[in-house]
């Protein structure tokens, strides 16, 4: 089974940037690039919610409350999926989890973002 590994969170005041990384493990390339990965982030007290996340034919999907701010990446020769977050805003702040073939696949352990006001 694929191994998800996040990194990259912190403390950052509002407008700054923080930059995630999920390095993958135990998955080949062809299938990295195929599967649906992404992020997801759970806000205390709230349901976790889709962030960003491509679709098996390349193609990318956001969140509207993160559009124009985020941008998602990815490395496939190393099989690295980033997530680049701009103009952090309070309402950011989540752990925020790489994820591969949706809600009932593959999850990493999360990584916390905190952006204070």
């Amino acid at each position: 089974q694929a191994q998800l590994v996040e990194s990259g969170g912190g403390l950052v005041q509002a407008g700054g940037s923080l930059r995630l990384t999920c390095k993958t493990s135990r998955m080949i390339t062809s299938t990295f690039v195929s599967s649906v990965m992404g992020w997801y982030r759970q806000a205390p007290e709230k349901e976790r919610e889709l962030v960003a996340t491509y679709t098996g034919d390349g193609r990318t999907n956001y969140a509207d409350a993160v559009k124009g701010r985020f941008t998602l990446s990815r490395d496939s020769s190393r099989k690295i999926l980033y997530l680049q977050m701009n103009n952090l805003q309070p309402d950011d702040t989540a752990v925020y989890y790489c994820n591969r073939d949706g809600p009932l696949g593959s999850w990493g352990q999360g990584t916390q973002v905190t952006v204070s006001s």
